[in-house]
């Protein structure tokens, strides 16, 4: 696939998430982490409410009204006992400064945080929400996303990397790409 006909990414438009609580939700994520409340769809019993985290991203949620879809609790990065496909949200934030005042933000309203952990290009503390979702906010001491590198051994730090990375990096051009297909019917929008 030629580098020149790749999409212009300009971020997460929106990561859907859900919950049994919009009210706390909407209290957590505008209130406690100061993520404005920027937008709110409602059709029937279903509510889909948009926090911005950037420039023209946001983090979604869905709430189904008397319809409890369950919860489960575990620490990032940790593997899961059952089956999954998501393991935490990390947030971006400018420096080490605004990362130890986010961690004295979240302290000030009782959120459990962990110290800084220094991951060599990026900076993290981890907190869970309001539903149990296990968050991340980070600051990249050298950010990766301006220009790739691959023969950069501090981004590229796996010895044994997968294939696709090793085509990359002897290549800079994958040999084959899979194909996906939708799980069940075609959901309509319900807006």
């Amino acid at each position: 696939m030629a580098a020149d006909t790749a999409p212009e990414w300009r971020g997460v438009n929106h990561l859907a998430m859900v919950t049994n609580d919009m009210d706390e939700t909407v209290r957590f994520y505008h209130g406690v982490l100061g993520m404005p409340l920027v937008s709110t769809i409602a059709v029937g019993p279903m509510r889909h409410y948009f926090f911005r985290i950037g420039s023209g991203s946001t983090i979604a949620f869905f709430e189904w009204g008397d319809t409890d879809i369950g919860t489960f609790e575990k620490a990032a990065g940790v593997p899961f006992t059952f089956p999954a496909q998501f393991d935490h949200v990390s947030f971006t934030l400018p420096d080490e400064a605004a990362l130890e005042a986010l961690q004295e933000r979240l302290r000030d309203h009782s959120v459990e945080i962990t110290r800084v952990v220094d991951h060599g290009f990026v900076r993290s503390v981890y907190f869970h929400d309001n539903n149990g979702i296990a968050l991340e906010a980070s600051w990249w001491v050298r950010d990766p996303t301006r220009s790739v590198d691959y023969d950069d051994s501090q981004l590229f730090g796996d010895a044994d990397p997968v294939p696709a990375v090793r085509e990359l990096m002897e290549t800079g051009d994958l040999s084959w790409l899979p194909t996906t297909h939708l799980a069940g019917s075609v959901a309509q929008d319900p807006a």
